[in-house]
């Protein structure tokens, strides 16, 4: 398993992950490659050193962690987790903990006392991912639900 940060180049596999791993939760993510392919530009320039990819003999993972995002709902700078998404064939085997547990690793260097993000409200299955790695809800808008927890 390697972890390495995300390059310009790796968009082609990013588009290709994700529409793969969003499958049946398109309410929550863009379903046109060039959206998808903006996204990662955005991802990209938000935080380079918080995008990582996971390969295990293929690239199977994508982690966005922003430790200069400003969230009004917590009234700071903090680690947001604006995306992450491992492919299905390879869930289940602790890569998505490995990713989540390098960004907050990541978001204690720069001195962030607190990891946040946003998950669908009928995406159960992450929201259960997340609920069992410390995070809580704290508030809903519309189809979408902030998660929290201190790092």
């Amino acid at each position: 398993m390697n972890i390495r940060n995300v390059r310009a180049g790796d968009a082609d596999l990013f588009i290709k992950i994700y529409a793969e791993s969003y499958k049946g939760l398109e309410k929550y993510a863009y379903t046109d490659e060039e959206d998808i392919r903006e996204y990662f530009r955005w991802l990209f320039s938000r935080d380079p050193e918080g995008f990582l990819i996971i390969e295990i003999d293929e690239p199977v993972g994508f982690i966005a962690c922003d430790t200069n995002w400003f969230s009004h709902f917590e009234g700071e700078v903090l680690g947001e987790i604006h995306e992450l998404f491992v492919h299905p064939k390879y869930r289940g085997h602790g890569i998505g903990s490995t990713l989540l547990n390098r960004a907050i690793e990541y978001a204690r260097r720069r001195a962030r006392r607190l990891m946040g993000l946003w998950v669908g409200a009928e995406n159960l299955h992450a929201k259960e991912f997340y609920r069992k790695r410390g995070f809580h809800e704290t508030i809903s808008i519309g189809k979408w639900i902030r998660m929290v927890r201190k790092i």
